[in-house]
């Protein structure tokens, strides 16, 4: 029988193609070891990497980690030694062990899935409850009925305030992360000190974990903080995230649009700092 060959014409092309993807920058999720230079966090929480990361360990005093087979468990040696104590001071509280989930890849970078930011080795997912079976994957409780868009009684409970306090009470850190539906509770019953309210921010999602982020550590010139938040507890506008307020942005929008009105263009991102570039180019043998 026959066989059809292609020209070289068109296999030179398929040819090079091969040789490129062979040569081509290794994704950041693709790198199983840190780097071997001193600790540096690099850029910015969503735009950055990690230099001379360290590996949380699996256990720890009031903390254990979960989902290790992503690699996600890597850390600028700051915040492993913030969890060491933060772990800690949850087990004397008798309120360990938590469960640690997405801390950043080997050299941070920009995640497969699940996140923007976690790229610099100073962002933790703490997880609020511990799941009812441990089975292929994990199923956790959600503090909010998510039809209802209130908190769910029957999950919510003081213990959880209490972490949520302790994190946004220590200076090393400059945000924490939840459900919008969980800081408006923590604004109708926090009382006495409010201050660590200030610190508590609402965003997408995070109502089975809270998402912890410290500051930009000494030794790392290059790290992005972000801006200090607003004077005050940050309570009344958590409900911008509403299913509501977002529905009503988008009639706004249509409104604007029938009227000829362009949107404000999007702020561009910052460049991916050239040290972290740098680590992403294949290595020449």
């Amino acid at each position: 029988m026959r066989r059809s060959l292609l020209p070289l014409a068109l296999l030179a092309p398929l040819v090079l193609l091969a040789v490129d993807a062979a040569a081509a920058p290794p994704a950041w999720h693709r790198f199983d070891a840190p780097t071997a230079d001193g600790p540096e966090a690099i850029g910015s929480y969503a735009r950055g990497c990690l230099l001379g990361g360290v590996a949380i360990p699996e256990r720890g005093p009031g903390y254990e980690t979960i989902r290790r087979h992503r690699r996600r468990f890597y850390a600028h040696p700051a915040l492993a030694t913030w969890l060491a104590g933060y772990g800690e001071g949850l087990d004397a509280a008798g309120l360990g062990p938590v469960l640690i989930g997405d801390v950043s890849q080997p050299r941070g970078g920009r995640m497969r899935s699940g996140h923007r930011s976690h790229q610099i080795g100073l962002d933790v997912d703490v997880w609020f409850t511990r799941p009812a079976s441990r089975g292929k994957d994990l199923a956790f409780a959600s503090l909010v009925d998510e039809r209802r868009e209130r908190i769910d009684a029957g999950v919510f409970a003081p213990e959880h305030v209490e972490l949520l306090r302790r994190a946004a009470s220590d200076p090393a850190v400059a945000r924490v992360f939840v459900g919008w539906v969980i800081k408006g509770a923590l604004c109708k019953t926090v009382e006495g000190d409010r201050t660590w309210l200030r610190k508590i921010r609402p965003w997408w999602g995070h109502t089975r974990h809270f998402h912890v982020r410290l500051r930009c550590p000494p030794g790392s010139p290059e790290c992005v903080d972000q801006d200090e938040p607003p004077p005050g507890d940050g309570c009344g506008d958590e409900t911008w995230f509403s299913r509501a307020a977002v529905a009503a942005r988008k009639r706004e929008a249509k409104i604007e649009a029938a009227k000829g009105v362009k949107p404000a263009p999007r702020p561009k991102r910052a460049p991916m700092p050239a040290r972290c570039r740098a680590l992403l180019k294949p290595v020449k043998g």
